[in-house]
């Protein structure tokens, strides 16, 4: 049937104000984005071409996949554990996690800074794993600020997902693995992209728990927040705003990405096509 009732989309005071708020939302936005690209396009070639440049890309990219990847393995199984079983101590759990997402990053960053100063601490390092000042410890700041939000997205996504689908696979034989890798984690899968996503962006830009637990120290632990940070300290703002708009592609390039990915699927219908 091609006769569809038409949506009234005539317009009224409250989408008119909700539209001119919006508006002026996206100009500041994108103004303030402009102001940092328009003065650090000029000085990309420069930067492109230091050494140092290079070891803060390179570095922030490696520690924000590993971080990511780490946040991932994590996310999901404690995100089934609040969402799929009967765990002890669960709406604790939950408040635990919540309570991350609320903390300000360099509040997180002091608890690592104590956590690893500590006889724990110590104990790793004489088995030769060093997380105050190393690059190990850019990985476990990003980790412990996004795992939060990673197992927020993820046991959201569950708990949208609807269980009889679950318990029809139960009563056919499906073990619990079968269950999740079958029927959960498919139906979840652009949620999943999405937090793979948003989580390895978040992580490329991470600089408050780092700079508490690791500092900043040029070609050692200097990721593209920390350059623009040392950039920033020493008067270079020509080098800051050239390290801004190399995150600002990153961060284009990642969400055109997850974009993509989760672009619904196209169906179609014998005797035509995109169901005409």
């Amino acid at each position: 049937m091609k006769n569809k009732k038409k949506i009234n989309r005539k317009p009224d005071t409250f989408s008119l104000i909700s539209i001119i708020i919006t508006l002026l939302v996206i100009v500041f936005i994108s103004s303030a984005i402009i102001s940092v690209v328009a003065g650090g396009v000029a000085y990309l070639p420069e930067a492109l071409t230091s050494r140092e440049t290079w070891f803060s890309i390179k570095l922030s990219l490696k520690t924000a996949t590993i971080s990511t990847t780490l946040c991932v393995l994590t996310a999901i199984p404690v995100a089934y554990a609040l969402t799929r079983t009967e765990m002890p101590l669960k709406k604790l759990s939950e408040i635990i996690i919540e309570l991350m997402m609320c903390l300000p990053y360099l509040v997180l960053g002091l608890c690592l800074l104590i956590l690893f100063s500590s006889p724990f601490g110590d104990f790793l390092r004489d088995i030769g794993f060093k997380v105050v000042f190393t690059v190990n410890g850019i990985i476990i700041a990003q980790y412990f600020v996004n795992l939060p939000f990673a197992i927020r997205m993820i046991r959201t996504a569950f708990m949208q997902m609807d269980e009889r689908l679950e318990v029809i696979a139960g009563m056919l034989g499906a073990s619990k693995w079968k269950q999740m890798t079958t029927i959960l984690l498919p139906l979840a899968r652009n949620s999943i992209i999405s937090m793979i996503i948003l989580t390895w962006s978040r992580a490329i830009g991470e600089f408050g728990a780092t700079l508490m637990l690791v500092g900043i120290t040029r070609m050692r632990t200097e990721t593209l927040p920390g350059s623009i940070y040392l950039s920033i300290s020493t008067g270079d703002t020509k080098r800051a705003m050239a390290s801004a708009t190399i995150m600002l592609v990153i961060s284009v390039a990642a969400l055109i990405i997850s974009n993509k990915l989760n672009e619904p699927p196209k169906y179609y219908r014998i005797g035509g096509e995109d169901g005409k």
